[in-house]
């Protein structure tokens, strides 16, 4: 059952002492392709670093690459950054512009001033992901009227993924009817999660996606059970299957075909 990873932090430091052995073992479970997603562009280089060692290594997943401004990290953007992750998507084979998107989680980030710059940064990054027909990998947290109304304000037409989804089963009907599909994590594997439960039950196989949003999102047995416990890793996204096939009452294999099926459909490989 080929599986893919359509969101991960594989590039970032946690990973640094084992990489290979990792990336290893996940194609050893069925993970064939994997994204690195971008979030600061002072991990620009680090990223595409990361990307071209999966590419010269044997036995290991596929790697595309996804670079982009994550609105948490707001802060820490500026203009010149926009510039910087232009000339990656000039330089490098990129298949989607990520993570992007609004974030109002924390207190700072409702205040005017930052949200403000967030839609900023958002609708520049949106620009370039038309312009390099691409298309984006959305971090949405509490905002998700916000940013589907960005969207639809620029006529984004090149879908994407909404991506660890936390959102309620009316917007994410909302995002599937923009053309994305819907990112589905280890949050799957725990009883806890109804509302993510609900969602995957009312939208439908067609409309998702797995990741494992390595290092974070990590499954329940990884986080409870003595025999599975594990930071979260590229290994792990047989969790996530199992526990979207529980939730969805599907027999993993058809579930997996399905799967890749959507990854290659919102991430334009087909």
């Amino acid at each position: 059952m080929p599986l893919f990873d359509t969101h991960t932090h594989f590039d970032v430091a946690d990973f640094d002492h084992d990489r290979q052995q990792l990336a290893v073992q996940a194609k050893q479970v069925g993970v064939e392709a994997l994204v690195l997603i971008g979030f600061v562009a002072s991990r620009f280089d680090e990223l595409i670093q990361t990307h071209q060692q999966l590419q010269h290594w044997e036995n290991v997943p596929q790697s595309y690459l996804a670079p982009g401004l994550h609105p948490f990290y707001i802060e820490q953007h500026q203009l010149e950054h926009l510039h910087q992750l232009e000339q990656v998507l000039k330089q490098h084979h990129c298949v989607a512009v990520g993570e992007i998107g609004l974030d109002t989680f924390l207190k700072a980030h409702k205040q005017p001033e930052l949200f403000a710059k967030q839609q900023h940064y958002f609708i520049a990054q949106l620009e370039l992901a038309t312009q390099y027909q691409k298309p984006v990998l959305l971090h949405i947290r509490k905002a998700h009227a916000e940013t589907l109304a960005i969207l639809k304000a620029q006529k984004f037409k090149l879908g994407g993924i909404a991506h660890a989804f936390s959102g309620g089963v009316e917007e994410a009907k909302a995002w599937v009817k923009l053309g994305f599909k819907i990112g589905v994590t280890g949050q799957i594997t725990n009883p806890n999660a109804k509302k993510l439960h609900q969602v995957v039950q009312a939208i439908g196989v067609e409309n998702l996606v797995i990741e494992t949003d390595c290092p974070d999102m990590t499954p329940l047995c990884c986080q409870t059970s003595t025999e599975h416990r594990t930071r979260n890793t590229p290994v792990n996204l047989p969790y996530v299957l199992d526990g979207l096939a529980q939730a969805l009452q599907l027999p993993q294999t058809q579930l997996a075909a399905q799967l890749w099926h959507n990854s290659s459909e919102a991430l334009h490989l087909r």
